[in-house]
């Protein structure tokens, strides 16, 4: 529990538990991914990003102002390019590989692909604002599953670098759990709903790099999210 003044407890359960549902994924998929042979690594890989791919495919789809999330992604790219976002997620990566003495190549991979996955979507938002305002943990304790069973397969095939995606779930949903009181608005449908969709075609792109298809950095895209909020909140006001 967190004191607030003025606002008594704000409970971080829902965080902690995904935290840790992620955590114990990623060490079972460790533990098992010495005894996976490379073969059956690279179908679980491509199961992930077919599966990956039809997520996204339906949070895009779920948007009623294609304009508008297009628009936002495109706005996104450039703000994250002109900031280099995606270097610094990868030198987050490099630190974290370096301080725990890691001799995985999919490290870095591994820990950017799984943080921004796990921290984009709508559950993230909503669980986490619940779980602040209201208590109510539910829908981060159905994402702590899902997470679950996804980093055991995650850390199968792409390593340690999965297990620190515990750390970004932790600081992102927890840092909105804390300042849920002033996030509220952004559970109006309209601001769920440009989230969803962008959020979806976000995801979109780490399906493409799970499948190799070509590489998208992800991370430059991030900016797109709060574009889509802005765009949301102006349609609501006019």
């Amino acid at each position: 529990m967190v004191e607030i003044s003025g606002r008594g407890e704000i409970v971080v359960t829902g965080t902690i538990v995904n935290t840790g549902a992620i955590l114990v994924g990623s060490l079972i998929g460790l533990a098992a991914g010495h005894r996976i042979p490379e073969r059956v690594k690279t179908i679980m890989m491509q199961v992930l990003g077919l599966s990956t791919l039809v997520i996204g495919l339906q949070m895009a789809l779920s948007g009623h102002h294609i304009i508008a999330t297009v628009g936002s992604l495109l706005l996104g790219a450039v703000t994250g390019e002109l900031l280099r976002i995606e270097n610094g997620l990868e030198q987050i990566g490099h630190w974290l590989k370096k301080r725990t003495r890691s001799d995985s190549s999919t490290f870095v991979t591994g820990f950017i692909t799984t943080s921004l996955l796990y921290c984009t979507g709508a559950m993230v938002v909503v669980g986490a604002i619940q779980d602040g305002a209201t208590g109510n943990a539910s829908t981060l304790y159905i994402k702590a599953m899902l997470d679950g069973v996804a980093s055991i397969a995650f850390a199968s095939t792409l390593g340690v670098g999965v297990l620190f995606s515990a750390a970004s779930v932790f600081l992102v949903q927890g840092s909105i759990t804390l300042f849920a009181s002033n996030l509220v608005f952004l559970q109006q449908q309209a601001i769920l709903d440009a989230l969803t969709s962008t959020g979806g075609l976000l995801i979109i792109g780490i399906a493409i790099n799970l499948l190799t298809i070509a590489y998208i950095r992800i991370g430059n895209l991030l900016p797109a999210l709060c574009y889509a909020v802005l765009i949301a909140m102006i349609r609501l006001h006019h």
